[in-house]
C-alpha cells in the first residue's frame, strides 16, 4: 500500500471515529528541537559532558545521583526543565487539537514523555496520563509523604560540568526534591498523580467501549515499548483503528496503519487530506 493510500485510509478512520487516543513516545518532541536520544551516541550527542565521564542517557537518568551528588543529579535534571519550559510545541500538537474541534471527538493523550509539551500546546491537565511522571512536579527523594507539587524552581546549570547551582528541596521535610519521574533502578517514585491520570484514562475507555475510535501514534520505539503496546492492545478492541507513525519502526500489523515518517510530516499529510474534504 502507497503512503497517499495510507494516508487516506487514516484520514478516513479519523473522520468516521468518535473518539481519539494519541500516544505518543520521545520522537513526538523531535519536530520541536527536543534531542533524540535513541542510542548512546545519539544522548551523547546531546550532552558531550556525559560522554566524558562515560555516562549513558541510562546513567544520567538514575535516582541515585540526587542520593550521592544532588548537584550531579539536579544537573540533568535542571537542564532539561529548562529545555522543555524554553520548547514551543510543534504544529502537529495543533493538528491533532483541530480534527478533535472539527469531528467533536472525545479524547485523551497518553505519553511516554515527561517534557509537558500536551499540556503546552493547549490539551486539558485531565486529558493526559503521563506515564512516566513529569519533570514540571516534585516529590521528596526519601520520600518523606506522598505530596507531588508543581516545579516552579529556577535550576541554573554549568554546563561544563553538568551541575546543577540551585537544589530543590522538599517544602515538607526540606530534604533533597526529585523530579516526579519514573527513572532507570526507581527506588522512590511516587505513582500518586499518575495512578490519578490512569484512573481518568480507564474511565474514557469503558466510556467510549463499542464506539468506533482512532488511535494516532507517534515517536515511540521499541527500546522502551510502554506506548507501542498500548497502541497494539487497544488495537485489538472492536472498531479501534491504529495509524502509526514513526521514521524508523513504522511496522504494525494489518489492518492497522503505517506511515514511515516523522510526527509532524505524518500528521500533515494526513491533515492535508482531510482539509481539502
Amino acid at each position: 500500500m502507497g503512503s497517499a493510500e495510507v494516508c487516506r485510509k487514516a484520514a478516513d478512520a479519523i473522520g468516521r471515529a468518535k473518539a481519539l487516543v494519541v500516544t505518543s513516545g520521545a520522537g513526538m518532541g523531535v519536530d520541536s528541537g527536543l534531542p533524540d536520544f535513541r542510542g548512546e551516541r545519539g544522548f551523547w550527542n546531546a550532552y558531550p559532558m556525559y560522554e566524558r565521564l562515560g555516562i549513558s542517557f541510562v546513567g544520567a537518568a538514575n535516582p541515585t545521583h540526587f542520593l550521592r551528588d544532588p548537584a550531579f543529579g539536579w544537573g540533568f535534571y535542571g537542564h532539561r526543565t529548562n529545555l522543555y519550559r524554553s520548547t514551543e510545541p510543534h504544529e502537529g500538537f495543533h493538528i491533532l487539537q483541530q480534527w478533535i474541534r472539527r469531528f467533536g471527538l472525545d479524547h485523551f493523550v497518553v505519553t511516554s514523555n515527561v517534557d509537558g509539551q500536551f499540556q503546552k500546546a493547549g490539551f486539558e491537565e485531565e486529558k493526559v496520563l503521563e506515564v512516566h511522571g513529569s519533570i514540571h512536579h516534585l516529590q521528596c527523594l526519601r520520600p518523606c509523604s506522598d505530596a507531588i507539587w508543581p516545579n516552579r524552581e529556577e535550576i541554573p546549570v554549568n554546563h561544563e560540568t553538568m551541575r546543577a547551582m540551585h537544589i530543590p528541596l522538599c517544602i515538607r521535610c526540606g530534604d533533597v526534591a526529585r523530579p516526579n519521574i519514573l527513572m532507570f533502578g526507581d527506588f522512590s517514585w511516587m505513582s500518586v498523580r499518575t495512578d490519578r491520570q490512569e484512573s481518568q484514562f480507564g474511565m474514557f475507555l469503558e466510556e467510549n467501549r463499542g464506539h468506533e475510535m482512532v488511535i494516532v501514534e507517534m515517536g515511540a520505539g521499541t527500546a522502551i515499548p510502554t506506548i507501542r503496546a498500548l497502541s497494539e492492545r487497544l488495537g485489538r478492541r472492536r472498531g479501534v483503528t491504529v495509524v502509526r507513525i514513526n521514521p524508523r519502526e513504522p511496522w504494525i500489523d494489518a489492518p492497522h496503519l503505517s506511515i514511515s515518517d516523522g510526527a509532524l510530516a505524518g500528521l500533515t499529510a494526513v491533515g492535508a487530506i482531510l482539509a481539502g474534504e
